[in-house]
């Protein structure tokens, strides 16, 4: 209930309220929401105030608006812990769910100056450039740029790929991946970002760099993702 003698302000204390019921089931992913108007009578408001807690709702990836259909629950979004190295894959199945690929394009180009220096090679250097769409239950939840260099990791292909780069790598190429930094930034998705995640104009997107190395410190891989913010969050364990 809103208890309007509260320090609390209202639209803050009705986003709790749908928080919970989210949480405790109550709301179902894609079930629909009470009308602004609805909410609106049943607490005595005005719908500026609902409006800008349903705002904010939405922005925070809890709920989705359509076009004269109303406003939604949105799918729970996926925790992937940053203290630990797994792939795409490992992680999915992980969370009892189907990971996949949509393969873009996959071919051997020279090294860029950028990419020879994440990768530690020569300029012109022959490298695998992987673009591809990351699925969970065939929902595109991220567009994943891939560089490897094609002397370190012979005979790659498409039907490689389309499984778990990581343990081909450790389990037929016989390499012991030791660890990876990552950067993590927010950005705004571009004209090609949307369109390959299905989301709409000017949302949000976790822009994430990934070097791994191999365990005598060799790169073995440069990526370049753009992860769905309405669907990923990232949780990092702190300890002093």
């Amino acid at each position: 209930m809103i208890d309007k003698n509260s320090p609390l302000p209202i639209y803050f204390q009705i986003e709790e309220q749908i928080k919970k019921q989210i949480e405790n089931g109550e709301f179902q992913a894609h079930s629909a929401l009470p009308s602004e108007r609805e909410y609106a009578e049943q607490f005595e408001i005005s719908r500026m105030t609902v409006r800008q807690a349903i705002n904010n709702l939405v922005n925070d990836g809890y709920l989705y608006r359509q076009k004269g259909r109303g406003t939604f629950v949105a799918d729970k979004k996926l925790e992937q812990q940053l203290n630990g190295l797994t792939s795409f894959t490992e992680d999915m199945k992980a969370r009892g769910l189907n990971p996949s690929s949509r393969l873009l394009s996959f071919e051997i180009i020279p090294a860029n100056k950028k990419i020879a220096n994440e990768l530690n090679i020569s300029l012109y250097a022959p490298v695998y450039e992987i673009k591809r769409i990351r699925l969970a239950d065939d929902v595109p939840m991220a567009l994943e740029t891939v560089y490897m260099s094609a002397n370190l990791i012979k005979g790659l292909t498409e039907e490689i790929i389309n499984l778990s780069l990581y343990q081909y790598v450790e389990n037929y190429v016989k390499l012991k991946i030791d660890y990876a930094t990552q950067t993590l930034e927010s950005s705004i998705a571009s004209d090609l970002e949307i369109a390959h995640l299905a989301i709409p104009k000017h949302s949000p997107i976790l822009f994430i760099q990934r070097n791994t190395y191999l365990i005598d410190g060799t790169p073995l891989e440069f990526v370049k993702s753009a992860y769905r913010a309405d669907r990923y969050k990232f949780t990092i364990t702190i300890t002093r």
